[in-house]
């Protein structure tokens, strides 16, 4: 029997979408398209910088609004009781500059990101994938490692680490994005979530 890693978002799955409350707290309702709404990484972060440039924004002020945030309601107790069932990964688009005061509220899980660049005013002047498409590409190399992969995300930049898993599954996911991929069975519920990943678990 393989053992299992279960790959999870973090985003709209476990934490509040960062882009979005800093849009909130800004105005600038430019700032909240986000990976559901535009499925070309690239063009999206491109356009954010573009637009922090223009308004004069830098990292201090995105971190001041992350600050503010925590998990989405429940997700910690989920998080806990699938880390005490089986071993878990978060595979975020996200950077490390911005997840670790979520990544605390969160008990500190394994998290694979990327990483923003800075100028010497603290201004966000590009970024660095760690890897493109890497959520897909991690879980290919864990399945590399003779692991079984269960995943589960929300958005257009997970569906590819969904179809490279064994089992994948969509947890907050907008309608519009779940009848493109009807594949995935989608949920909303934590506790519907977790009885799904426990019941792929004892299929293995």
């Amino acid at each position: 029997m393989k053992q299992t890693v279960v790959t999870l978002d973090l985003e709209g799955v476990l934490v509040p979408e960062i882009w979005i409350a800093f849009a909130e707290k800004t105005g600038i309702k430019e700032l909240r398209r986000t990976t559901r709404d535009e499925p070309d990484y690239d063009v999206l972060m491109k356009g954010r910088l573009k637009i922090l440039n223009e308004h004069n924004l830098n990292l201090a002020d995105i971190q001041e609004v992350i600050g503010t945030l925590a998990p989405l309601e429940g997700a910690k107790a989920f998080l806990d009781e699938l880390r005490r069932t089986t071993q878990v990964i978060i595979l975020s688009d996200t950077f490390e500059q911005f997840a670790s005061p979520l990544m605390r509220q969160l008990n500190w899980p394994t998290l694979f990101c990327h990483r923003l660049e800075l100028d010497a005013a603290g201004r966000i002047v590009n970024y660095r994938l760690r890897q493109k498409n890497q959520k897909q590409h991690s879980v290919a190399a864990l399945k590399s490692l003779n692991y079984r992969v269960i995943a589960a995300g929300d958005s257009f930049n997970d569906t590819t680490m969904l179809a490279e898993a064994d089992v994948g599954f969509f947890i907050h996911a907008p309608e519009s994005i779940q009848a493109q991929f009807p594949q995935f069975r989608p949920f909303e519920k934590y506790d519907d979530l977790l009885a799904a990943i426990k019941d792929a678990l004892s299929a293995a």
